[in-house]
């Protein structure tokens, strides 16, 4: 049996804290998954890089989004271009499904404009066009996006028929696979084939807490935005200390 973990961010995401080869190299060597899925928020640019990068640490990455639709987030998976935020729910999984690409329910019973009510989940199930490319739903989010959410999640995903999945949602290394998706091979093409057949098993090792939030995420983002902040301060004040050499 394989394991994936199709929910993870880079620095590409603006709340993302690891870059694009940090996340390579923790998923290859620190995990036993086989598979990853880059699903940065509203891009695509990260999950290319990370395609270019993978062979390096023989581990397969899926190029995909955590797209933002007016009805909550989707998870793009298999697609190549870029799909816009801010389509309808139907919208979004149709132009997935014309690149080739499948969808994922992400955080179902997230209390928040991300997390994507049962009351639209079960319309696109009836609209035979969305359902085709609507695959699966995620049992288990390891990050602080699914706590004390994940037992209404597997309540409600067991009446769905849709494929289980686990992930790890993760902004910081330490939480990637830490939630995971169990599929009989290795692959991302025999892990794309279970989702396909609903032969998949959410895992979920540990989920992010609020002291995990507090003491290893948060500081690590304020060092992100504080490390780009003088760095661009630095830029900035080249052409004005120029200025100032030839003023004197």
């Amino acid at each position: 049996m394989g394991l994936a973990d199709l929910h993870i961010h880079t620095t590409y995401s603006w709340d993302g804290t690891s870059s694009v080869s940090s996340v390579l190299r923790y998923s290859a060597h620190r995990t036993d998954l086989d598979v990853i899925a880059i699903t940065d928020h509203d891009r695509i640019d990260g999950a290319f890089k990370a395609l270019e990068l993978a062979p390096k640490y023989n581990i397969e990455v899926i190029p995909g989004i955590e797209v933002t639709s007016k009805q909550g987030h989707i998870l793009s998976l298999f697609v190549h271009k870029l799909i816009p935020a801010g389509l309808s729910m139907e919208e979004t999984i149709k132009r997935t499904v014309d690149q080739g690409g499948i969808c994922i329910i992400p955080h179902p019973m997230m209390k928040s404009t991300m997390g994507i009510s049962p009351h639209y989940i079960r319309r696109a199930l009836n609209n035979p066009d969305v359902a085709k490319g609507l695959i699966g739903i995620e049992m288990f989010n390891a990050g602080l996006a699914g706590a004390q959410r994940d037992q209404l999640a597997i309540y409600f995903a067991n009446k769905l028929p849709l494929a289980k999945v686990g992930n790890s949602d993760a902004h910081v290394n330490f939480i990637i696979g830490k939630g995971a998706t169990k599929f009989p091979g290795h692959t991302a093409t025999e892990l794309r084939q279970a989702l396909i057949d609903r032969q998949t098993e959410s895992v979920g090792e540990h989920q992010m807490n609020w002291m995990d939030f507090f003491v290893r995420f948060m500081p690590r983002l304020f060092l992100r935005y504080t490390t780009s902040y003088l760095a661009w301060s630095n830029v900035l004040s080249k052409p004005l200390q120029h200025a100032e050499q030839d003023a004197f």
